[in-house]
């Protein structure tokens, strides 16, 4: 058990600080997405672990540990089987296009294993050898997030456009196909990376210390706290003070009259959707120092980003800051003080806030 003396006191509200800012990256996400789309997508934290690993493979190319090539035929193997099932689709229809090119891959798979033993399949799925880079600086900091927001994103497009359109305000199946998504995404990234727990470095500017009045703060530790802002700040203006801002609260407000002025919602949803993927991708990036990156992760995480948004109030930015702000200091002090009552400390308020108000502090009925 930790003393509460005034040091401990400032060194945990830091650590605290912190470790919310990184809930925040990973809740304001879930919480925009419901709050659009009405869906409680349970694939989340597993976009947070492939964000994460995303970045790991782009310090890898970046320093020329890994080979890029790899990537760059799954990317072409990937658009010409899209192109060729729109093609197919068009002639035959969706649902036969999909058999035929099925039944093409069975076949091919069979013949290209039994003739040359090479697996077809790797030519959509490559496995990808990391190692640990320990000098990483801001410069490839940024390039692994730039590189992991594209990625996500896209993936995000992918399940929401060819998955969760089609099941319209079917909650109970859209849910099921986000955890899904989860298992999927958990089982590709060990299969593609390895089931090695990597830790990342900080980067250069941000691997020390620095000391006020004899006590000791982490540098990176301050990035996250900053990168939680700038993130924060953005998605406040954009959702209150533009026009695309405005066209999302129209749809959340009263998606049949959005349409019936001429926005298109689909396009809308598939944009929130992106939008809570890449800042999942974000915050796996920059948790790469803090937590690391392994198989399981996303299943640790996500009790607490649920814990963030059912506290906030899931569909409200704020109660994303709140939330998180209520989490990342419950979680560090409760550890430090009653390490044995850690869960309890954390859930017991949760399931008080959910007794009186159901939907959150800042949440809408």
């Amino acid at each position: 058990m930790t003393t509460l003396s005034l040091s401990n006191i400032i060194v945990l509200s830091y650590s605290s600080l912190s470790y919310s800012a990184l809930l925040f990256l990973l809740a304001s996400g879930l919480s925009l997405i419901f709050g659009v789309m009405r869906i409680v997508n349970l694939a989340h934290a597993a976009i947070f672990l492939l964000g994460g690993y995303i970045g790991l493979e782009f310090y890898n190319i970046i320093y020329g540990v890994s080979s890029i090539v790899p990537r760059l035929i799954q990317i072409a193997v990937w658009t010409a089987l899209y192109f060729t099932w729109r093609g197919l689709s068009r002639v035959a229809g969706e649902g036969r296009a999909l058999l035929s090119l099925l039944a093409a891959y069975i076949i091919i798979e069979i013949v290209t294993t039994m003739a040359w033993e090479f697996r077809f399949f790797e030519l959509f799925f490559p496995t990808i050898k990391l190692q640990k880079i320990s000098n990483v600086n801001f410069a490839a900091l940024s390039a692994a997030i730039a590189g992991s927001v594209v990625v996500v994103g896209l993936m995000g497009m992918f399940i929401e456009r060819f998955f969760l359109r089609r099941f319209g305000k079917d909650t109970l199946a859209q849910v099921l196909v986000t955890i899904g998504f989860a298992f999927i995404l958990q089982d590709g990234s060990l299969y593609t990376w390895g089931g090695d727990n990597f830790m990342f470095d900080a980067p250069w500017p941000f691997q020390k210390s620095f000391q006020i009045a004899g006590m000791y703060f982490p540098k990176y530790r301050l990035l996250m706290i900053i990168s939680a802002i700038i993130v924060g700040f953005v998605l406040f203006f954009g959702i209150e003070r533009t026009r695309l801002g405005a066209i999302m609260r129209a749809t959340v407000d009263d998606p049949e009259m959005a349409r019936g002025i001429g926005i298109n919602t689909n396009i809308v949803s598939m944009s929130i959707f992106a939008i809570g993927s890449l800042l999942a991708g974000i915050g796996g990036v920059i948790g790469g120092a803090f937590f690391g990156v392994y198989p399981g992760l996303d299943f640790e995480i996500l009790p607490y980003a649920f814990a963030v948004v059912i506290i906030g109030g899931l569909g409200s930015l704020t109660g994303a800051v709140v939330g998180s702000l209520v989490v990342g200091f419950v979680e560090n002090f409760g550890t430090a003080l009653f390490p044995e009552l850690a869960y309890f400390a954390l859930f017991a308020p949760m399931a008080i806030i959910l007794a009186i108000k159901p939907t959150g502090l800042f949440g809408k009925g």
